[in-house]
């Protein structure tokens, strides 16, 4: 029986040493049926060159995650934003890895950077799933077997996410970073993990949620709204704006346990300052809970008091 064909899409901003760790992780696992795609949102050092080398062999990227495989050279297409030339196969082999990169004009964020890799993939390629995964993830080899086998247990899941581990949590990497989230539109920022409800049970193989992290998010192609990923927020949320909208298309959301990715939390948002980054986050969760929260305004003053709260409890935790 032939796999389900999986498009994987990464985005990638000046951020190439975590691009490669990842792509190489990507190389070694054992799913026969699946399309690499990496949309350069514009970077402005020597990404795409090194994206090249990698590639052609002459980068070698081997980490105690990675095991480097003499797979290469891989087959590399390079395209620009809206150029695209017909009847490019993606799809690797065992005999020959491939990957697609394509040029966006400019840095578009994370919703758009990716819906350009998207909109190609549905065209051109015509996938079964696209997986969202985020350049500073490093999967393990089984990953997305098990996200399909499961997958294909029930044609109503139309959003599946994995166990993530902190890529290093204080010399650990078997700490539980996300493993499924809950929609809560009374609190800020709207959304909890899952493993701060009072009946999470770590046992299951499989746990129905409301969303799950677009840093490694398998998504059923009939399940993706028209639009793709909303670009209504630039720092986040997108993710679970995306659940809410395929749990509205009548489909199902899960986490599959023993599904693993190991994740570099936070790498690209550490780019930015302390202030704006939180500024950020504030501003976007706010933009979130609007969108989906009827009388809005009604709740703004407990929003900002919870927001409030919960900036003072920080300080004082630092003092």
């Amino acid at each position: 029986m032939t796999k389900p064909l999986v498009s994987i899409v990464l985005l990638n901003w000046n951020g190439y040493e975590d691009t490669l760790e990842a792509l190489e992780s990507l190389y070694n696992i054992n799913y026969p049926n699946y399309n690499v795609i990496v949309a350069d949102n514009n970077s402005t050092n020597d990404s795409i060159e090194k994206i090249k080398a990698y590639a052609q062999g002459n980068i070698r990227v081997e980490t105690e995650y990675t095991k480097y495989l003499n797979n290469k050279p891989i087959k590399l297409n390079i395209v620009k934003e809206g150029e695209y030339p017909e009847n490019i196969d993606n799809t690797s082999t065992p005999e020959q890895k491939k990957l697609l990169l394509i040029k966006n004009r400019e840095n578009y964020g994370f919703a758009k950077g990716n819906n350009i890799a998207i909109d190609y993939t549905i065209k051109q390629d015509k996938p079964d799933y696209i997986l969202l995964l985020n350049n500073d993830t490093i999967v393990d080899p089984e990953f997305l077997n098990k996200m399909i086998d499961v997958a294909l247990t029930d044609e109503k899941i139309g959003l599946i996410g994995p166990k993530f581990y902190y890529y290093d949590y204080e010399g650990s990497h078997d700490t539980i970073w996300c493993i499924g989230s809950v929609v809560d539109l009374n609190h800020f920022p709207g959304h909890h993990s899952i493993m701060e409800e009072p009946d999470y049970d770590l046992t299951q193989d499989i746990i129905e949620c409301d969303w799950v992290s677009g840093a490694g998010a398998l998504i059923k192609t009939e399940a993706m709204p028209e639009s793709y990923l909303s670009t209504e927020f630039f720092f986040g949320c997108e993710d679970i704006d995306l659940a809410i909208s395929i749990k509205q298309k009548g489909f199902k959301v899960v986490t599959v346990t023993d599904s693993i990715i190991w994740h570099k939390v936070g790498m690209s948002r550490h780019k930015n300052s302390t202030f704006k980054t939180e500024y950020n986050h504030v501003k976007t969760n706010l933009q979130f809970i609007k969108k989906h929260k009827s009388n809005y305004y009604l709740y703004l003053p407990r929003y900002l008091y919870q927001i409030t709260k919960l900036y003072v409890k920080a300080i004082i935790n630092k003092l």
